[in-house]
């Protein structure tokens, strides 16, 4: 599937009012403001959500299931991500938060630390024995591997091809449901409740394989308020949880990271705009000696997902006296699931970002280009609906808009014009 294609934001026309917040956060320059209206390019998106968080009339929003879902599937799966558990206050351990889940309608759980604890030790291995270029950067964000594969294309060699704790946690669970209940698969409904939505994208557009195994995507914030109800009615509370400090970990930034543990030659960064110098740096070889990069869209890591409703501080927070207690680890890969963690499928150059298909005309292109930027004031103030000055040029080049939207170039000819009419007065 396409990925320019599917996208979990979308953009609410009625309510935006035209400002040019959004313009200036996205990572690939993906939106424009055009008859004061926002426009977002398709093809740019990679679903980070940026645009949802610094929007101040919400008119960005991001398309998940509502809880209602459930009732298409015979059997249902919740799949809880790690930053789940830290939504809640006062909590000492999972098991309460996977009770609620099962009192919420959901007839098993199954953790996403859990499948994190197999990618970790996938991942250890392959670091220990493979050729992969130096260093290599992790595929679990999947805002980030968009993002590469749209705007770094040299680096994409160094990404992890291995699939999300995500996926995996869906491909175990279902099988799990298959053997025990008889069912189909199509029976069997896997729900992620999801910190943001790049994953929810990633469910219909996924990297590194063909299907998703995951069915639906609840966002936490919507699920939230129901499942914190069903929390405060459950009774005695089994042992559910099945995952230790290292799948816990992976809620926040540096938690994949350290869980290697083989290397101490890593690097772990959180937030947009850090990841994009990251990327630029990697790009230039600035960090020859490293081994491991971990990246994260959200701020902190998936605790600072849009989606989520704890401020992504007080969430670390949390996870820190959570954590404190667990085992290292509860989880460790066979042979027959390491085969089934690699991708099946190699990501592919979105060359979104080219001024043309051949050389020769990406060379005149630029050229104009930068012709035009040459000719614009420098300011980068978003006034004419594009983000700088050199992407307003480059959508002049393209067909896409006019010099004389630029409002600070138009007022400078008027007031020459004006002066020029004084003088002959």
């Amino acid at each position: 599937m396409d990925h320019a294609s599917v996208h979990s934001v979308t953009l609410n026309r009625e309510l935006c009012k035209g400002c040019i917040n959004c313009i200036k956060r996205c990572p690939t320059e993906a939106i424009r403001v055009r008859d004061g209206k926002a426009t977002i390019i398709s093809e740019r998106c990679v679903d980070c959500g940026e645009c949802i968080r610094i929007c101040p009339h919400h008119a960005k929003r991001a398309v998940s299931d509502p809880l209602s879902v459930l009732d298409q599937f015979t059997y249902k799966i919740a799949l809880p991500p790690p930053s789940l558990y830290v939504q809640f206050n006062n909590l000492d351990e999972q098991d309460i938060v996977l009770a609620g889940l099962l009192h919420l309608g959901f007839y098993s759980v199954f953790e996403v630390a859990r499948a994190a604890e197999l990618i970790s030790e996938a991942t250890r291995r392959l670091i220990q024995t493979s050729d992969l270029p130096r260093p290599v950067i992790s595929s679990a964000c999947p805002a980030v591997t968009r993002l590469i594969c749209v705007r770094f294309p040299q680096l994409m060699d160094h990404i992890l091809p291995l699939i999300s704790p995500m996926e995996l946690a869906a491909r175990m669970a279902k099988e799990e449901a298959m053997r025990k209940t008889g069912l189909m698969a199509t029976e069997i409904g896997c729900i992620f409740i999801t910190p943001c939505p790049a994953k929810v994208s990633a469910i219909h557009a996924p990297i590194g394989s063909g299907e998703s195994a995951v069915d639906a995507a609840i966002a936490v914030k919507d699920i939230y308020p129901p499942l914190l109800s069903a929390m405060k009615q459950v009774g005695q509370v089994d042992y559910l949880a099945e995952a230790g400090r290292i799948g816990l970990g992976w809620g926040e930034s540096g938690g994949e990271a350290a869980a290697l543990m083989s290397t101490e030659r890593y690097l772990a960064a959180d937030g947009i705009e850090n990841i994009i110098r990251v990327l630029s740096d990697l790009e230039d070889e600035k960090y020859p000696d490293l081994d491991f990069v971990e990246l994260n869209a959200c701020a902190g890591g998936c605790v600072g997902g849009v989606l989520q409703v704890e401020n992504p501080y007080i969430a670390k927070a949390k996870m820190k006296h959570l954590r404190r207690t667990m085992p290292v680890s509860l989880n460790h890969i066979t042979d027959d699931l390491a085969q089934l963690v690699h991708w099946d499928q190699n990501v592919r150059y979105n060359p979104v970002m080219e001024l043309g298909e051949t050389r020769t005309e990406r060379f005149q292109r630029y050229a104009r280009m930068e012709e035009i930027t040459a000719m614009l004031p420098g300011l980068d103030c978003g006034s004419c609906g594009a983000p700088t000055c050199a992407s307003l040029a480059e959508d002049v080049v393209r067909g896409h808009a006019d010099v004389n939207d630029c409002t600070v170039l138009m007022r400078r000819r008027m007031e020459a014009v004006l002066r020029a009419l004084g003088k002959d007065e």
